[in-house]
């Protein structure tokens, strides 16, 4: 296969160029142009940050992008999917609430904002994905009804995938809570029942009539349920919770097969800032310092590429003081360090192996 092209640059700027006109000739430079945006609508995928993390991207990077696809004739929409695990994520009015505390906004993004999964993280749609290990991706409604994808992806280490790059952040990222949860489990929710209250939210939304309450505590028959996480996304005590089982190595590519399900059959455009570069997921409530220096602005046509080049110029920095890679003695690859469970080159192996992308790069400074 032919090499991808990854376009990138620094985050130095000049007295005539800030960082928002510099991604803006870096996405240009990198052919975003190329799309016909005409009356398309465009999503663009972004993480809007847990409350209390400070790693996340800032709007500004999101109105570039935002802005330019209006100038190409887009009708652009910033979107996340719910989350599965406990936040104030987990929900659209509150993932709505956050969005907007950490500065994203109508008026500071220049778009508007769309939860793509809904009010309970149950609108999704079925999408048919000839994957090892899925066969239906269950995808945020809004992102299958764009007509174009845009992945804008703060680029960092993720405590079970390795890294988290373009592949994570369309793959888990673009899941509804049912498709987050068959990437994270491969079991069933429980319940824990020192925290259930005997309210009833659970069996109310339970379509398959697999939950019941003998002393009062809910249960859940595994041979009735079929995993759809709405009970997961009503109980009001989050005592119901997902069994997050499934070993690393899967976990990463079935990342990478709902990737595959999110951009198949349209256009879409990859845009990764390897900026603030922190441990963790931006799920998290805080942020640990950054492991290595600023590294830059990707954009490329390839989720695979782009993450393997991400991956090699951070693995290419040294460590800083005072963070969690420094205090392990970096053996090369930063993430493995810091993760040693984790090997974040299943999602970009598998993924190349899907006909996703390509890992051969060649990289184009601007």
């Amino acid at each position: 296969m032919e090499k991808a092209k990854v376009y990138f640059t620094d985050m130095r700027t000049t007295f005539e160029e800030n960082l928002p006109q510099k991604l803006t000739r870096l996405l240009k430079t990198a052919g975003i142009g190329q799309i016909d945006f005409r009356g398309k609508f465009v999503a663009i995928k972004i993480h809007f940050g847990e409350l209390g993390n400070l790693a996340f991207l800032r709007p500004n990077y999101a109105k570039v992008v935002a802005d330019l696809v209006k100038q190409l004739g887009g009708r652009p929409f910033l979107t996340d999917c719910n989350t599965l695990y406990v936040g104030h994520r987990k929900n659209a009015l509150d993932h709505l609430d956050t969005a907007y505390e950490n500065g994203f906004s109508p008026l500071s993004t220049g778009c508007q904002i769309l939860i793509a999964d809904g009010l309970k993280g149950t609108d999704e749609a079925l999408v048919p994905v000839q994957g090892e290990y899925v066969r239906e991706a269950k995808i945020g409604r809004a992102v299958m009804d764009a007509d174009i994808v845009i992945s804008l992806n703060h680029f960092k280490g993720h405590e079970q995938a390795g890294m988290g790059g373009a592949l994570k952040n369309l793959g888990m990222g673009c899941g509804s809570r049912a498709g987050k949860m068959e990437m994270h489990s491969s079991g069933k929710p429980w319940v824990k029942e020192d925290r259930c209250i005997h309210c009833g939210a659970c069996v109310k939304n339970c379509a398959h009539g697999a939950i019941s309450f003998p002393e009062k505590k809910a249960r859940i028959d595994q041979s009735k349920c079929v995993g759809c996480g709405r009970c997961v996304g009503v109980c009001p005590v989050d005592a119901v919770t997902p069994a997050n089982d499934e070993a690393e190595e899967i976990l990463s590519r079935k990342i990478a097969e709902y990737a595959l399900a999110v951009v198949q059959g349209r256009p879409h455009f990859h845009v990764s800032l390897a900026i603030d570069i922190s441990p963790y997921c931006d799920c998290h409530a805080e942020n640990d310092a950054p492991i290595v220096p600023d590294v830059g602005m990707f954009a490329s046509f390839d989720p695979v590429a782009i993450d393997q080049a991400c991956a090699d110029l951070v693995n290419a920095q040294p460590a800083l003081p005072n963070s969690i890679l420094a205090e392990r003695q970096p053996d090369g690859d930063h993430f493995h360090t810091v993760h040693p469970i984790t090997s974040w080159r299943e999602a970009v192996t598998h993924g190349e192996k899907l006909g996703l992308g390509t890992s051969q790069y060649e990289l184009i400074k601007i």
